[in-house]
């Protein structure tokens, strides 16, 4: 009798855990709707018109510029797979420029300059910042891929003013100063006037209020307000344009682990909330969007491979007509844009 329990519990036991996989294998086929919920973006599957044999690899920045094309960063052939950084550069083109609308490439440069791409941003001027992990420098070029300006020794990793380690992203205020989030390493916001002079910084490695584990992306607000994807801490925090801290957003279902933050020209602040990578059960890969007080007024994507799906997506991007381009690394390695109801 005794025999006959301990199968019986056995049995039961093998039955919970087959329906438990069933059932997350099923929420990570639809991409956790209860998670992710249902929104009125759909995706442009015709978008982009990828020519025959281009390999964009890991795609890790994105941005629109004032003539509505999309700007993508992207490493090829060369993947970042472990914490060491091969230092050969890409050989290959790794800023590819499609028509926003149509999705037609009409240009690519930055061959045999970059080490390992990360954050690709746009100022007012239509300039374009890249920042690269590997090199440990910041780069400002004009939109045809004339350089402008870096910041940082090739190569040397450091946290001076004079120095980043593996930095992220890039933010440019109205008045041209820009933030740099430095990064994987330092955890810390670092301000520059617009002639690259430096100005000041905040944060350190920590969970408090204004301190960071890897600040992965920012922005600025017309009002200056500085958002902060501080991804290791699952959160975004909000600071004034000095680096005071004002407030920030966390919540595990809510907010998730955000990888980027952008400030739409509609004012709405879109958040990638990217996931946490379970190697099993199903993971998020959402966007969100909110107002700049923090309230969610939208949600749309979800884990997995098929359109309006994202799997570890990197950085988003807002055109001004509203569409959402969001650019995917690791396994995704594609960009893909979204539009609000129908919307061009």
């Amino acid at each position: 009798m005794k025999w006959l329990r301990h199968q019986t519990t056995q049995l039961l036991l093998l039955v919970v855990l087959l329906n438990l996989g069933l059932f997350w294998g099923a929420l990570r086929l639809v991409g956790w709707p209860l998670v992710n919920g249902r929104s009125a973006y759909t995706a442009v599957t015709t978008w982009p018109q990828m020519p025959p044999g281009l390999v964009l690899g890991q795609v890790t920045g994105i941005a629109v510029d004032s003539q509505g094309q999309v700007f993508v960063f992207a490493r090829g052939e060369k993947v970042w797979a472990t914490d060491a950084i091969d230092p050969t550069l890409i050989a290959a083109p790794t800023v590819y420029v499609f028509a926003g609308q149509t999705g037609e490439l009409l240009s690519s440069w930055g061959e045999d300059r970059f080490v390992m791409p990360h954050g690709l941003t746009i100022d007012q001027e239509d300039n374009v910042w890249l920042t690269d992990v590997g090199l440990h420098q910041v780069f400002k070029f004009d939109r045809a891929g004339k350089l402008l300006l870096v910041l940082g020794e090739a190569g040397v990793a450091g946290q001076d003013a004079a120095h980043f380690n593996r930095p992220t992203d890039v933010a440019v205020a109205a008045d041209g100063s820009f933030y740099v989030s430095d990064g994987y390493l330092n955890s810390r916001i670092v301000r520059f006037a617009a002639d690259g002079r430096y100005l000041l910084e905040w944060g350190r490695p920590g969970t408090k209020p204004g301190e960071f584990d890897l600040p992965h992306s920012l922005d600025v607000d017309a009002s200056g307000r500085v958002y902060v994807a501080d991804r290791g801490n699952a959160r975004v925090q909000i600071f004034d344009a000095d680096g005071r801290y004002l407030t920030s957003w966390h919540d595990e279902w809510q907010i998730g682990r955000p990888w980027a933050v952008r400030v739409g020209p509609d004012g709405f602040v879109y958040v990638v909330d990217g996931g946490d990578q379970n190697e099993w059960l199903p993971d998020r890969a959402r966007i969100l969007k909110l107002t700049p007080a923090g309230e969610i007024v939208d949600r749309f994507g979800g884990y997995g491979r098929g359109p309006g799906q994202f799997i570890w997506p990197h950085a988003l991007a807002i055109a001004p007509d509203g569409a959402v381009f969001v650019a995917e690394v690791g396994q995704g390695q594609r960009v893909q844009k979204l539009i609000d109801g129908g919307n061009p």
